[in-house]
């Protein structure tokens, strides 16, 4: 039986280094494809690139002088209902995070879209707690205009029918 006990050791040793090559392996390759083994060279679109930090951190408002001239804001670009999903609605929408119905599931928006592109987008737009989950006002992006959430709400109706 001391015999047998020895091959089950063995074997078990066997097993267990090579689980932990296996990992060392993976971990080596995650490094490589996520560069994260430093390499002394900084890649252009770098988090800790000037030119980013500078816009990350730019004021939102500026202070103007009694009796100059406002600068004339750009106008908004309206973007379109499927930019503003990959923008805003696809963390929820596509993950199906907070109860979302997920793009595409016909199941899940059949009920929803039944009650008429009115209410959901409504819903959209002021926020809507129902039985299945949570939808907070305009995606959580109080930025975004009525009819880009309109747009949206139309894009995940036409995409889930």
């Amino acid at each position: 039986m001391g015999q047998q006990d020895s091959h089950v050791m063995k074997t078990l040793t066997q097993f267990i280094l090579g689980l932990v090559a296996f990992a060392v392996i993976i971990f080596v390759i995650a490094q490589i494809m996520t560069g994260g083994f430093y390499s002394g060279d900084k890649p252009a679109a770098s988090m800790n690139d000037d030119a980013a930090i500078a816009e990350r951190i730019a004021p939102v408002a500026k202070v103007m002088e009694a009796g100059a001239a406002p600068v004339a804001a750009a106008a908004p670009t309206e973007q379109s209902g499927k930019d503003v999903y990959n923008s805003a609605c696809f963390a929820c929408h596509g993950t199906g995070a907070a109860g979302a119905p997920k793009l595409g599931d016909k199941a899940a928006w059949s009920a929803r879209i039944a009650q008429g592109l009115d209410v959901l987008s409504g819903h959209a737009i002021n926020g809507f707690q129902g039985k299945k989950g949570f939808m907070p006002a305009k995606g959580g992006n109080p930025a975004l205009s009525d009819d880009a959430v309109s747009a949206a709400v139309k894009y995940m109706v036409d995409e889930s029918k």
